[in-house]
Parts: structure tokens; C-alpha cells; sequence
């Protein structure tokens, strides 16, 4: 395993911990938490596989055509991680518009999906408790 690969990994889960603390104090940053861990983790996978990407476009991307088109994921990853973004760019962007309670805790349930998913793909290296 890479060390690229594993750095990634050790950002998704500590991003998806600080994404869990957030729901309690604000909902805009929880759901760009949960968001960056999704984002890290499927960095993680591509990295061990030799695959990098300079923008989040092309993370976004490979998650769909390289995992859920390829039928290596079931549909609901790349809807998941696609929701992840739409509520991400509210919670980051959205000016008067904001993430609400029940959409963070959704982001921070489609992160952890998402993380789970990615851990069975090297489950000696990419550890995740899965609560």
C-alpha cells in the first residue's frame, strides 16, 4: 500500500470524526465534514490503485463511471456520494441558504456508507469502526 493511499485514509476517518462532533454544534461545517471524508476515502482507494486526480470533478467522476458504472458498487454509493456534494456545496456556498439538521445528519450517514463501503475494498489496511 502507498503511502499517498494511506494518508487519504487516515484524513477520511479523522474528517469523518470531526463530520460525527459537528452535528451537535453546526450543520453547515458537519456536512463539508462528511463530505471531505466521503472525498478522502474514495482518494484513498483510487491512490492504491495507482489513480490520481487533481480536481474534485474528477474524483466525482470515477466515482461513477470507474466504481457504480463498472457495477464494482452498488448504485446507491454513487448516489450517496452525489448527494454528499450537493449538500457540501450548500453548507459551503450557500450564502443565506443552509444546511439543515436533518441533511447533516444524512451527509454524516452517506459518509459513513460510503467509508464502510471503501473499507471492505482492503480491509487489513483501511480500518473503520463501523458503529
Amino acid at each position: 500500500m502507498n503511502k499517498e493511499a494511506l494518508d487519504f485514509w487516515k484524513r477520511a476517518v479523522n474528517t469523518f470524526g470531526t463530520a460525527k462532533e459537528l452535528l451537535h454544534i453546526e450543520f453547515d461545517s458537519a456536512a463539508s465534514r462528511a463530505y471531505y471524508a466521503a472525498f478522502y476515502s474514495v482518494s484513498a482507494l483510487f491512490a492504491a490503485e495507482g489513480k490520481t486526480f487533481k480536481k474534485h470533478s474528477g474524483i466525482i467522476s470515477a466515482v461513477h463511471y470507474d466504481l457504480v458504472h463498472s457495477g464494482r458498487f452498488h448504485v446507491d454509493f454513487g448516489k450517496d456520494y452525489s448527494a454528499l456534494v450537493k449538500i457540501r456545496n450548500i453548507g459551503d456556498y450557500g450564502g443565506e441558504i443552509h444546511v439543515t439538521e436533518e441533511e447533516a445528519k444524512t451527509a454524516v450517514k452517506y459518509a459513513h456508507n460510503i467509508l464502510k463501503q471503501i473499507s471492505k475494498e482492503f480491509p487489513d489496511i483501511f480500518l473503520f469502526e463501523q458503529k
